[in-house]
């Protein structure tokens, strides 16, 4: 930062020293021409040239060496250096002082833009409190290993994904999530890098190494993101290439030909438009501002709590006509809760919910979890010695032998699949059936709520146009319909495989009624398949899972449905800024360069109609780092 202020500074001090001298060039330039001092009207014409042009030439020199030919320190150098060969000092130096100014202000306007995605960089931990059995002991977060203690007091940054084993605080957790809200954490809750402990003192015992931690995944999707370029950016690159040359080809015609075959033209007119011509044709203005409004999006959107993995999905979020949502855990809770355990042929409830949780020990779904959970709660730890085998159909529920039983626990098709007879429940909610030996032994009813923003996300969705919306789930029919209705989704698939998902996703991609893109919004563990295959992958709720921050184009970082709609929001400002400054760039060149060639403009109004569309476009692309939610018409 220091060494940019000095830089600055420096530049500053040249453009007023040749600012200085041009306006004793405009003053006296007549008079010290006339007098028998004429050489002193070049000596301070070449002083002030230099001094703001020098480093101007130098570059254009290094682009020429490098065999790059032309980019717009090339053109200005060629415009001011042809300017002075036809006594056009005052111009020649005014190009370079307003180039110059030009360069200084976009330079402010970047840093700025790259500033604000810095304070995400600050979220990097510097330390960590080891606990020791002398003590506590300040280490670098790279050298504290898995299963270490470390203690975190209020007002520090946690310095690695660990769980919590002493302590409750709240934390805050804006400059992952962008949730402004503290967060309560206590014991045996998980808490992630970055976060800060705002109250009360934290034990804890550290899950990944600083390697693997979430933030420098963040950290590093972030500051790449810039390197996977869309189509606009790869156009502009590819435009320039050519347009340079076309310019500079033309130019050379606008000075050499009129005279050749035009009575009465003068080549010094002819060459002053053509220099003229070239001043306004620089193409800064795009090759700068497209690529800071793409990084100024993808930053607005860190900032937001949703990671774009590079500027070619602002195009593709942008593009949004269809939205798949899956449900548990996107836009259900997936939080599960037992709500009735119903038996059959003479067995208790503690019979049935016990071979249920040893079948469903070893599973991490979150429906195995709740029956686990349900069971340790109710009555004892699990012992899970008493399993000798078990197998997780997907999509279907588990297999097991317990104590000597086969057990047998899952969903209706599982118990067809098996011959297993069995009562069949009309209820609204999940529902686990269990065999043991295969003999129907009874069922657990399993409740999931949908999320508080869920029905406000679809609505959201609705207002920007987007009515084309689906929900795939592996659960019941009924379940699923009865959920569709209250979020007002008319398209709903029920009782899928993850494998059939793929093949429902695929289905709907090729009846799509529309040329736009196809979102699909899953929570990152389970529905990696889909997420991988849609035009967009967004994973809900993902941060911490490793799965989810690598397959996903963009990861929210919370569980609220509502930032998928933000998250296209801001895809579609970002996009509209892109191409409001590329239609603007080439609208107001294409002007003057008409008005330069027929001798309507002076290089002094090219050159402020060059600086000022770069500025203008530059501060127009910084607009992408603020999103409102108001902008999207919600």
């Amino acid at each position: 930062q220091g060494n940019v202020l000095s830089i600055h500074r420096k530049k500053l001090v040249l453009i007023g020293i040749s600012t200085v001298l041009l306006i004793v060039l405009l003053s006296f330039g007549k008079q010290l021409e006339n007098s028998k001092f004429g050489y002193s009207e070049y000596l301070i014409a070449l002083t002030a040239f230099f001094l703001c042009g020098w480093s101007v030439l130098v570059n254009a020199a290094k682009t020429i060496y490098r065999r790059q030919w032309f980019d717009e320190n090339v053109l200005m150098s060629i415009a001011s250096t042809g300017a002075l060969i036809i006594h056009a000092h005052e111009e020649a130096i005014g190009v370079m002082i307003f180039y110059q100014i030009g360069e200084l202000l976009q330079n402010l306007a970047v840093n700025r833009s790259r500033s604000s995605i810095k304070k995400l960089l600050e979220i990097r931990p510097d330390y960590a409190n080891v606990k020791t059995s002398s003590g506590t002991k300040k280490v670098t977060p790279q050298e504290v290993k898995i299963g270490d203690t470390i203690v975190v007091k209020a007002g520090e940054k946690i310095p690695l994904d660990s769980i919590v084993i002493e302590g409750r605080s709240q934390i805050d957790t804006a400059v992952l999530t962008g949730e402004s809200v503290p967060k309560t954490v206590g014991k045996s809750d998980k808490v992630l890098a970055g976060e800060i402990n705002l109250t009360g003192i934290l034990i804890l015992r550290v899950q990944k190494l600083f390697s693997e931690s979430s933030v420098l995944k963040i950290l590093d999707l972030v500051e790449n993101a810039s390197e996977k370029k869309t189509k606009t950016e790869n156009f502009v690159t590819t435009f320039a290439r050519y347009y340079t040359p076309i310019v500079v080809a033309l130019s050379i015609s606008i000075a050499v030909l009129p005279p050749l075959f035009l009575s009465g033209q003068t080549f010094t007119t002819w060459i002053y438009r053509a220099l003229v011509l070239l001043v306004i044709s620089c193409p800064c203005a795009l090759i700068i501002s497209i690529p800071l409004g793409y990084f100024g999006g993808i930053g607005g959107a860190s900032r937001r709590g949703i990671l774009i993995k590079g500027s070619n999905f602002i195009d593709a979020l942008a593009n949004v006509r269809s939205v798949v949502f899956d449900k548990t855990g996107t836009l259900t809770k997936g939080s599960f809760k037992v709500i009735e355990v119903v038996t059959v042929n003479g067995h208790t409830e503690r019979d049935v919910l016990t071979f249920a949780a040893l079948a469903e020990s070893h599973s991490n779904h979150p429906i195995a979890r709740s029956i686990v959970r349900e069971f340790t709660g109710r009555y004892e730890p699990l012992d899970e010695s008493a399993i000798s085998e078990h197998q997780e159909i997907s999509g279907h529920g588990v297999t097991a032998f317990v104590n000597g039983h086969t057990v047998i626990c899952g969903n209706d098709s599982l118990m067809k699949r098996e011959g297993i007879s069995h009562s069949d429940c009309s209820s609204n909610h999940t529902i686990v059936y269990l065999a043991i030996n295969k003999k129907f032994a009874g069922y657990i009813i399993i409740g999931d709520e949908i999320k508080e923003d869920a029905q406000r996300a679809i609505s959201n969705l609705h207002r920007m146009g987007i009515t084309d919306i689906t929900m795939l789930t592996g659960d019941n029919k009924k379940t699923a319909s009865i959920v569709g209705e209250k979020l007002s989704i008319k398209n709903v698939f029920a009782e899928l495989l993850p494998e059939h998902k793929v093949e429902q996703f695929e289905k709907l991609s090729e009846k799509k009624f529309h040329k736009g893109t196809i979102a699909f919004v899953g929570d990152g563990i389970n529905d990696s398949p889909v997420i991988a295959r849609a035009d967009v992958g967004i994973a809900m709720g993902a941060l911490g899972s490793d799965a989810a921050i690598e397959t996903a184009d963009v990861v929210l970082m919370t569980d609220h449905p509502s930032k998928v709609a933000e998250a296209i929001g801001i895809g579609r400002k970002t996009r509209s800024i892109v191409i409001q400054n590329i239609v603007m760039a080439l609208g107001i060149k294409l002007v003057f360069v008409i008005l330069g060639s027929i001798g309507l403009a002076s290089m002094w109004e090219a050159v402020f109609a060059d600086m000022g569309v770069a500025i203008l476009a530059v501060l127009n692309a910084t607009r992408a780092l603020n999103y409102k939610a108001n902008q999207a018409g919600f």
